[in-house]
């Protein structure tokens, strides 16, 4: 994915730069998938601001992602790539044969047209595909990591992250995090094959404080 510079035309345009969008492929957004998350904007339960200096910001509608991959062993197709606006990862619209349209986490190499598949069992090793931890082999990077079965992907899912999993002790999956942490995961945990997409965004510089 390419990165868009600017000439220093203006002081807050120097050293600014965006990422190039041509991989954003839909033209708008589920509306059975779109919900709105509200603003607290720095006040607690009693309306009191806490956090000073905060406000609403831009309106943005929250993309309801599918963290758990509990569609099991039913292949969908990825129909669109779209930009979310609560996360630095690019998202992909899923259908399935039965009409069912999920958002998953868009990881680095899918594109539209691939296939994708969730299941309990051993699948292939391809990117996209989401199985548990005990059934991926050993070396394989992964994203969207559940930390308890059942309780939807909590790890490595920011843009170009992943982990790796390096070994097998008991019942849990021995995995080195970002952060070059070694955790144990339960191995009845799932997990999604692959690095999560949009990679270059921790070079873009966005050039002042104020943006």
């Amino acid at each position: 994915m390419a990165i868009k510079t600017y000439k220093p035309y203006t002081p807050s345009r120097r050293f600014m730069s965006v990422l190039d969008s041509k991989d954003i492929t839909a033209k708008s957004s589920v509306k059975g998938l779109l919900t709105k998350l509200k603003a607290t904007a720095g006040r607690n339960n009693n309306g009191r601001i806490t956090s000073r200096h905060k406000e609403r910001g831009a309106k943005k509608l929250y993309r309801i992602i599918d963290f758990k991959r509990n569609k099991y062993n039913i292949e969908g197709k990825v129909v669109a790539i779209e930009y979310d606006p609560y996360r630095n990862a690019r998202i992909a619209l899923v259908v399935y044969p039965d009409g069912d349209k999920r958002y998953i986490l868009q990881p680095s190499g899918l594109k539209v047209g691939d296939s994708v598949i969730a299941a309990e069992g051993g699948l292939d090793i391809k990117v996209g595909f989401a199985m548990k931890l005990k059934n991926i082999p050993i070396g394989t990077v992964v994203h969207n990591i559940e930390m308890h079965p059942g309780a939807g992907g909590q790890l490595a899912r920011s843009a170009g992250m992943s982990a790796q999993i390096m070994g097998r002790e008991n019942k849990y999956t021995i995995l080195r995090m970002p952060s070059s942490e070694m955790r144990y995961i339960l191995s009845e945990c799932m997990a999604s094959v692959g690095v999560v997409g949009n990679e270059d965004f921790i070079n873009v510089s966005i050039g002042k404080a104020g943006r």
